[in-house]
């Protein structure tokens, strides 16, 4: 399982006279010591060193005074090999960090609704603000930060930073962390590209760290990062480098995106990771692949049809998902449903982006014209019309080239999601006939996604057949929507109509009788058997070694990124009503490589209904675990939502560990 790792921040502090300390672990207390010549109270938090080839080091450092975070006072010293200091860089030159005052005679909460009125996204939240030293051309100033978060007008998200001044209330300077720039693409027309400020212009890559390089039609190496001076990429055709680039990188952000917001996932590893992306492969190559790390576009028939189109985007990195989810094999037919997944996700990303230069359809490729004639590569709706593909499951599926295998649950995707027969989509005429004469009513594609999405990451294997998607889809629309919802008819009665027969699995099946007096109300409490019970974010429920669980060796392990996510897993319980003395139980253990003890960067919470019985914070590391109770006597008789709830900001970890959840009495 890729659990991910706690973030190595350098942790040592040092003054510039002194030769360079080894970095200090991410787990350790920071390691302080006054620059000569500083006020008393002023320190140097190491933030990187960058090495050089010849021995030579650069390292940064941010500053703080009294404990306050210093805005605006970095510095970077720079030494030789042999470790001399030979020039040091200021951020607003060399000058103390002591602020006007350190007595703030305004409040945060109001300097919280000063930077909620200046931000002009909308569904805005603020966080409660920090106190910070502000350095200013007019010296250093006493304020208190407020990070806001939203969405702009044109939906691109929002993150502004307000630094209000804590002693007149007046805002003194604010900045958006979520840059974006203007990219005009071959396929998807002019959209809004995540970029990066660097010295002379800005690199193509986001926030996530998903980027796009010019492999110049190579076949080897990484490719160089795209640069531009201006942050206006590409002129919307082949002429120019970057217009492939812009396809490219759009459709790494959509797909990270839909994954993130629509699925939970943060991205192809489910950490928050971004990928690469290489435009200009080889020559003439007529294809995109992925290859574990990366996403790779050749640019077609001479030169002159780049492979970027969105839902090929899509396609390609969802095979990374699936590498890191139920690892479908690319033989028999699982292979078949290893590339229908990546149809079923690369066109659930055209939809997700809805893009008025590419519109979205149940079609895949074909923007690319990579036929010639102007046909799409392949067809949802009735597969077969691409002249190899099948549309019903048969015992000979699994001896075809995957490509062609994929046809019957793609077949499976458009009826549920659209329902059989003839329509009209977006302008595109359909028409879904059903392999055994049936007829299908569609619950929507956003369904079906989640369903499916949801069959591959708790309920597929790498050998998994038509059979066991069948069953795995049944349990998983149960899981979302019930045994005796349509959502469980219409999956089923899809699979019926490609000829996959009843398995294991059915709809409407009597729910088993709530357990015996004295057992627990939760299932799967102790996480023993991994997400089973649980829904919510990929990866937090884990039996990595890394964080020790109370009991077995499996956990509930949310944050340890160190780097802003929100993850949660949650379950529905019924409480019953004769219960004598209904409580909730659960083991957290909490650590932090935070080291303020005043603020609460990363929090947890723990909620019935929607509503905070418990809250954590890096504030709450205890190092070991405790034993936590609520008392649930107001549920009685009800269904309960239990859900945790993990929220990590952009810095140091905090892993908020739960084990041997519990509900009886």
């Amino acid at each position: 399982m890729n659990r991910r790792k706690s973030a190595l921040g350098t942790g040592g502090l040092l003054a510039l006279a002194l030769a360079l300390a080894p970095a200090a672990p991410a787990s350790a207390a920071p390691v302080q010591a006054a620059p000569a010549g500083s006020p008393a109270g002023e320190q140097l938090v190491v933030r990187s060193v960058l090495h050089d080839r010849d021995g030579g080091t650069h390292v940064r450092y941010e500053r703080t005074f009294a404990g306050l975070p210093v805005i605006g006072g970095d510095l970077v010293s720079h030494r030789d090999a042999r470790g001399t200091v030979t020039d040091v860089t200021y951020n607003r030159g060399r000058r103390s960090a002591a602020p006007n005052t350190l007595t703030a005679s305004v409040s945060a909460a109001v300097a919280r609704s000063t930077a909620l009125a200046f931000s002009h996204a909308r569904q805005k939240t603020a966080s409660p603000g920090r106190l910070v030293v502000l350095m200013t051309d007019g010296g250093p100033r006493l304020a208190y930060e407020v990070v806001t978060e939203g969405v702009q007008a044109d939906q691109t998200p929002s993150r502004l930073h307000t630094v209000v001044d804590a002693t007149t209330g007046a805002v003194l300077r604010s900045w958006d962390a979520v840059r974006t720039g203007t990219g005009h693409g071959i396929f998807v027309g002019t959209v809004p590209l995540g970029t990066t400020a660097q010295s002379g212009g800005y690199r193509l890559e986001d926030s996530h760290g998903n980027y796009t390089t010019d492999l110049g039609n190579r076949t080897r190496g990484n490719g160089t990062t795209f640069t531009d001076a201006d942050d206006v990429w590409g002129n919307g055709s082949q002429s120019d480098r970057q217009s492939a680039g812009v396809d490219a990188h759009y459709g790494a952000e959509q797909t990270y995106e839909f994954y993130d917001t629509v699925l939970g996932r943060a991205g192809i590893w489910g950490d928050g990771r971004g990928a690469r992306s290489r435009v200009h492969y080889g020559n003439s190559y007529v294809n995109a692949f992925w290859d574990g790390t990366q996403m790779t576009y050749g640019d077609g028939a001479s030169n002159q049809h780049p492979l970027v189109e969105l839902d090929v985007a899509g396609h390609e990195m969802t095979h990374g998902v699936t590498e890191n989810t139920a690892d479908l094999d690319y033989s028999g037919e699982a292979g078949g449903l290893n590339e229908a997944t990546s149809d079923i996700f690369g066109t659930a990303v055209e939809w997700y982006a809805d893009n008025a230069s590419d519109i979205p359809d149940f079609l895949i490729g074909e923007e690319i014209d990579i036929n010639g004639d102007g046909t799409p590569l392949r067809y949802l709706d009735k597969p077969s019309k691409d002249g190899a593909s099948k549309d019903c499951w048969s015992s000979s599926l699994g001896g075809l080239d995957p490509h062609y295998s994929s046809g019957p649950l793609n077949h499976w995707y458009f009826l549920a999601s659209n329902g059989s027969g003839a329509r009209t989509i977006n302008g595109i005429a359909y028409n879904s006939p059903t392999c055994n004469g049936s007829a299908v009513t569609g619950i929507g594609h956003q369904k079906v996604e989640k369903i499916w999405y949801r069959a591959l990451s708790a309920y597929l294997t790498s050998s998994s057949n038509y059979a066991a998607a069948r069953n795995g889809a049944i349990r998983a629309a149960k899981d979302l929507y019930g045994t005796d919802s349509a959502e469980c008819t219409a999956v089923a009665g899809a699979f019926s109509a490609i000829n996959v027969a009843a398995g294991s699995e059915a709809c409407g099946a009597t729910p088993p009788p709530p357990p015996p007096s004295g057992d627990s109300w939760v299932t799967n409490g102790g996480f023993e058997s991994g997400r089973t019970g649980w829904t919510g974010t990929s990866g937090p429920i884990t039996d990595s070694a890394s964080r020790p669980a109370h009991t077995g060796s499996w956990k509930l392990w949310l944050g340890g990124n160190g780097r802003r996510t929100t993850e949660s897993e949650q379950q529905d319980f019924t409480v019953p009503q004769a219960a004598t003395a209904p409580t909730l139980t659960y083991w957290i253990r909490i650590d932090t490589a935070e080291y303020s003890t005043r603020y609460a960067y990363d929090t947890m919470k723990v909620s019935l209904n929607g509503t905070t019985v418990k809250s954590y914070s890096n504030l709450s590391a205890n190092g070991s675990y405790q034993k936590v109770s609520v008392d649930l006597s107001a549920y009685k008789g009800k269904s309960v939502t239990l859900k945790f709830t993990m929220q990590e900001d952009g810095s140091y970890q905090s892993s908020f560990v739960v084990d041997d959840v519990s509900a009886q009495g």
